[in-house]
């Protein structure tokens, strides 16, 4: 049992001081709670569960009262059973409260049949952090209240604070806060440790990372609909794979009219649902609200007046509210669900299990067994499933033999050691009906209970993950989760059989892209698929990932930078990819004196230096250095490599310790045996995707265009032409000319001053910006200035072989120094090639421009 607070006048104030003897007050009162146990709400991926049913919480406030003469801020025991006699009867299942109701209350609440999310509002709006006594007040408060309530049937959860202000957080620091609320929920952890435990935030301090709660919980108030979709499905991103829910939805009848209310509820309800919310509160359930010693009498946000008589949302409501998820009116389009399998027996039958749970009216289960040698074909016949066997030929094409069975107008692909959500297709099909989207997509979360090297594989590199342009709109989709509008997918001729085993989604998604299509995102489409089991089994997955990367480099060069690192235009979700470790701090937009209503984090974009570090090809360096350093045994001068060697180690190492730190796992027990694997999986995974490039080919020794050199300089080239057209028509020809030489070309972004960017190698290349002069009539001087760029990494490692040049010449190591001038003279020669060929390619592709300008004035064809 804890002690009472100590106090610490010092830098405590007034208030301070009287809210820790309130504090203590409450405290001794919970000595003798008695703790209730029994079984309570789970969260399992992005929705609560009670036992196997899924639960959407449909719920309202409760509160704050006016405390009456014995301090109890709740009316009285038989105006809070007709209450919560009436919610039942409404269709409301859970009450949110402000404050710690006492038992009786979470008596008539099960007697109800309603769930209680206990509000624990220990923060306030002071500057906690300040004050040592305050903050072990405030904890001793959550404790106090967790007891109260601990085990209690009708309890859903525990609210650990409510919008803790945004000048409070920027007074103390972001990272200050989230620990603060970290060990606020570790308390609750300590007193019940079945309890699930939130913080309800709202926009002003959404950026506040805090992956350590159960279920996110916001309060947000938006009168436009489109604004509230856009806004939830930027919160279904800052949440991941965990349930969002509402804290406080609602409006104002009294400045809005009764009509005007229950409008905007039934819409704001229903936006909520169709986004994945896991549930919602409304606020409030009567228009009675007492705050900070005042009645609010200005406000009438209330489905019942203060006499508790029932205002028109509450029908509202009540009718939304029978609707969830989705409407039972609605005409859901014909789907096939593809599952191709090579050898999955081990845990297809999960699969086809959850396949007939699914609830979706109009669908059918397609198996492709792709040459199976296990009982996977036998398993199959078990099931309510259409099976074709053929001889292996990769993933690819299996996917194909299920596209040309398919009957459905959309076609959806899960792997064979993947299960969906029981409201899977409805969350996908339901972003088809709303948008025109040729691909959709969603998560894919691994199950809890796979063992601890899974959920290692889990958090290392390498996973299924998805890419998304917006909060809505994705660049990539794994295929483990994927659906398709049919006529699509057969549009760009289904899947490329080249890729046999991985890369076929990033290849389909580019092509889909390439066409001007789009590809959408539903947070809600959720699949639990499994990871592997076994370091070996994991090795085997990156090898062939590495294999897959190689090929898609080589079939779409333009879309890798001179690293070989995929430039997603997009942002990368899901646990475990590698992080840059010199990559740049995001800054938090709080507008002018902290004034703005809703704010975000931007994130600088990833300079070559922060990459550098996760390619593949950056072990082979360290690996000849340190090789080199081994021979040094038997050669002395080769031992200067020793240094370099040990540099080039240590950001590697440093890497794997980052991403391993940024690891989250379900067990409690051990977790310095996972935190190691996982870190030991982080510096694994790059040698594993290495091996699989060699067979294809590493990015540094490709060389891409004309087989020609030309001395790169910086110019400028003039071309006349009479026949007009716009800047980006000529920089499109350009491309298209660069594209057939064979080069590798880049566009300028959105902050580049150049255009156009041709790759010789991995070291250099050259760029070219465009200025078109009007002369009217038609006629254009178009003006190119070329010069050629080096990448950053070859004078980093110039500068480093400098540097232990130095060191050589110091120590009088004459031979070591001039094997290090060799090196430099190498590296210098190989910048000189790649900015020579990309020289030459854009010279060819400049003057056939200039050729096809000149003949189409002559009338040539």
């Amino acid at each position: 049992m804890l002690n009472a607070v100590t106090r610490i006048t010092d830098g405590t104030t007034d208030v301070q001081e009287q809210y820790i003897k309130e504090i203590d007050s409450r405290y001794e009162i919970a000595q003798s709670v008695t703790v209730h146990t029994t079984a309570r709400p789970r969260v399992q991926g992005k929705f609560l569960f009670i036992g196997d049913e899924k639960f959407y919480i449909k719920g309202v406030t409760y509160g704050s009262f006016k405390p009456d003469s014995q301090g109890i801020d709740y009316p009285s025991s038989s105006i809070v059973r007709t209450d919560f006699a009436l919610m039942s009867s409404k269709g409301v299942n859970c009450v949110r409260t402000y404050t710690v109701p006492p038992l009786w209350l979470l008596d008539l609440a099960e007697e109800a049949g309603l769930y209680v999310m206990v509000g624990l509002p220990g923060t306030q709006h002071v500057t906690f952090l300040d004050s040592d006594a305050l903050q072990s007040g405030i904890e001793q408060e959550v404790r106090v209240g967790v007891r109260a309530c601990a085990g209690h049937r009708a309890v859903l959860g525990f609210a650990v604070a409510n919008e803790i202000p945004a000048s409070i957080v920027r007074w103390h620091g972001q990272r200050a806060i989230e620990r603060f609320i970290k060990r606020l929920y570790h308390a609750v952890k300590e007193e019940d440790p079945n309890a699930l435990v939130t913080y309800v935030n709202f926009p002003t301090t959404a950026y506040l990372q805090l992956p350590f709660l159960d279920f996110a919980c916001f309060n947000v108030y938006l009168e436009s609909k489109e604004k509230l979709q856009d806004y939830l499905a930027h919160l279904q991103n800052l949440t991941g794979d965990r349930p969002l829910v509402m804290g406080e939805v609602g409006l104002d009848s009294l400045r809005n009219g009764l009509e005007g209310q229950s409008e905007t509820l039934k819409w704001q309800i229903s936006t909520i649902y169709d986004s994945g919310c896991a549930g919602l509160f409304v606020f409030s359930w009567t228009d009675e609200w007492h705050r900070e010693g005042y009645d609010v009498k200005d406000w009438d946000f209330g489905l019942t007046t203060r006499r508790r008589r029932a205002k028109p949302a509450l029908k509202v409501v009540r009718k939304t509210w029978r609707k969830v998820p989705f409407s039972k009116d609605i005409q859901w389009p014909r789907i096939s669900v593809i599952v191709c399998t090579y050898n999955g027996a081990r845990t297809i039958r999960d699969c086809f299990e959850h396949l007939q749970q699914l609830d979706y009216p109009n669908f059918e289960v397609i198996v492709v067994n792709d040459g199976s040698t296990d009982a996977t074909p036998q398993i199959a016949k078990e099931y309510d499933v259409y099976l074709i066997s053929l001889p292996n030929g990769g993933l690819s094409n299996a996917r194909n033999v299920g596209l040309h069975a398919a009957s459905g107008e959309i076609v959806v692909y899960i792997d064979d050691d993947a299960y969906p959500d029981p409201q899977w297709l409805k969350y996908l099909a339901h972003v088809f009906l709303t948008t025109d989207h040729v691909a959709v997509g969603g998560p894919n979360i691994p199950p809890a209970d796979d063992g601890p090297i899974a959920e290692c594989v889990a958090n290392a590199p390498g996973g299924p993950l998805h890419v998304l342009i917006s909060d809505t709109e994705a660049e990539h989709i794994p295929g483990c989760n994927i659906a398709f509008r049919s006529s699509a997918l057969h549009a760009i001729g289904g899947f490329d059989p080249q890729f046999r085993s991985a890369g076929d989604d990033v290849d389909v998604c580019w092509r889909l892209t390439e066409r001007g299509w789009t590809i959408g995102f539903h947070p809600a489409a959720v699949v639990w698929h499994h990871r592997r089991n076994s370091v070996k089994a994991y090795w085997r997955q990156q090898f062939g990932y590495g294999r897959a990367e190689a090929m898609l480099e080589q079939k779409w060069p333009e879309k890798y930078n001179a690293l070989g690192h995929v430039r997603w235009q997009g942002r990368l979700y899901g646990r475990g990819f590698l992080r840059p470790l010199l990559g740049g701090r995001g800054r938090i937009y709080h507008g002018k004196w902290n004034s703005a209503p809703f704010q975000s984090i931007y994130q600088p974009a990833t300079g070559g230096i922060g990459q550098l570090f996760q390619i593949p090809e950056w072990y082979m360096v360290s690996a000849t250095m340190g090789m080199l350093a081994f021979i040094g045994i038997l050669w002395a001068p080769l031992t200067l490599f020793s240094v370099p060697f040990l540099l080039s180690l240590l950001p590697l190492v440093a890497q794997a310790v980052s991403g391993a730190g940024h690891a989250s796992f379900w067990r409690k027990n051990r977790r310095w045996q996972l935190y190691s694997l996982t870190a030991v999986l982080h510096f694994m995974q790059p040698i594993a995707r290495l091996c699989g490039r060699l067979r294809h080919g590493l990015t540094p020794w490709r060389r891409h265009g004309v087989p020609e050199l030309k001395f790169p300089r910086p110019r400028l080239v003039s071309i006349w032409s009479e026949s007009w057209l716009p800047t980006e028509g000529w920089l499109t020809m350009l491309e298209s000319f660069l594209k057939g030489h064979g080069a590798i070309v880049l566009a300028g972004g959105d902050f580049e001053t150049w255009d156009i960017e041709v790759r010789g190698g991995l070291l250099g290349g050259v760029r070219t910006q465009l200025a078109v002069e009007e002369h009217g009539q038609g006629k254009q001087l178009l003006k190119f200035r070329i010069w050629p760029t080096i990448a950053v990494q070859p004078v980093v490692a110039f500068l480093c072989l400098l540097a232990t040049w130095v060191y050589a010449v110091v120590k009088n190591e004459l031979t070591g120094a001039s094997i290090l001038v060799l090196g430099a003279s190498l590296l210098v020669t190989w910048i000189f090639k790649d900015c020579a060929r990309a020289e030459a390619s854009l010279s060819q592709s400049v003057e056939a421009g200039r050729t096809r300008t000149q003949s189409h004035y002559c009338g040539l064809p």
